[in-house]
């Protein structure tokens, strides 16, 4: 994390001009902190498997978190979720405005995939790792979720159209960012989809946990807006809380069984992350 943190400080998006606050809100909400689960999973795999690629592998890294933090600087405006707090920090349209907010969230999705075009690794490999980020990313993936999201709010779903629509907007980006590790390894296409197949379901239990801290914690204690899914179809407006929980658990205790038949180096990569992550409903953590 300290290695992945110096080099965000280091390289954060840089667009010099006569604009007053451009080139700071690029900046902004990458530096307002969060979690890193998606780079952590990319370099957790790349430090087990190839540790000479760690470096090479870090602008892959902050591109993923850069194109995430886009998602979040977008899904807070005021016309999806209008929301004032992220990361502990003012929301971008409320520290400056809504446009700079708009084209902030545009250039960090843009430079993701400038980063990852310039990466020093075999071009083959950029390719694949450009592909995977714009599908999940993109109209198939996460911005498809975010259209559903949006569209459905005040009508109700059903509990698979929930999953799809949380499949689609959470878990295909952090399942991309298991496969997008792979790659840069070079693991093998069945290796690949194993990771994706267990991102997927990742994903969805970090949506189901994130609707049980919207429901449950404060935005000082969870670091953003929260009790603001009263029109979204979440988990917990479906099922209710206590079934929700249940929903967590078993969905913790499934990957926790697959997780175990990982082959060791594999384990070894992903266990802290795991053991940070998989049951985070039950704690207070952000």
């Amino acid at each position: 994390m300290q290695r992945f943190e110096a080099y965000l400080a280091q390289n954060l998006p840089k667009s010099v001009s006569f604009h007053p606050v451009y080139e700071e809100a690029l900046g902004a909400m990458l530096q307002a902190g969060g979690k890193r689960f998606r780079p952590m999973l990319l370099l957790s795999i790349v430090d087990a498997y190839e540790p000479m690629l760690y470096d090479s592998a870090l602008p892959v890294a902050l591109a993923l978190e850069m194109f995430h933090t886009y998602s979040l600087i977008h899904d807070d405006l005021p016309a999806m979720d209008n929301a004032d707090l992220r990361r502990g920090h003012q929301t971008l349209h409320k520290r400056y405005d809504e446009v700079t907010a708009i084209l902030a969230g545009d250039a960090l999705n843009s430079d993701a995939f400038l980063l990852i075009a310039k990466a020093p690794l075999r071009e083959d490999v950029k390719i694949k790792l450009v592909e995977l980020l714009a599908e999940n990313g993109g109209s198939q993936g996460m911005v498809l979720g975010q259209a559903i999201d949006c569209y459905f709010e005040n009508k109700p779903l059903s509990l698979d159209e929930v999953k799809i629509l949380h499949t689609n907007k959470t878990a295909k980006l952090i399942a991309a960012s298991l496969q997008m590790g792979a790659v840069i390894v070079r693991l093998d296409r069945e290796m690949q989809k194993t990771l994706y197949d267990f991102g997927i379901d990742l994903g969805l239990l970090f949506q189901i946990q994130d609707d049980i801290i919207d429901e449950t914690q404060s935005e000082e204690e969870a670091g953003k807006t929260t009790g603001n899914d009263g029109d979204k179809n979440s988990f917990v407006n479906l099922l209710g809380l206590e079934q929700t929980v249940k929903e967590a658990d078993a969905l913790a205790k499934d990957l926790q069984r697959r997780f175990e038949a990982f082959e060791p180096k594999m384990q070894e990569a992903l266990r802290p992350l795991m053991e940070t992550y998989l049951y985070r409903h039950h704690t207070k953590e952000k």
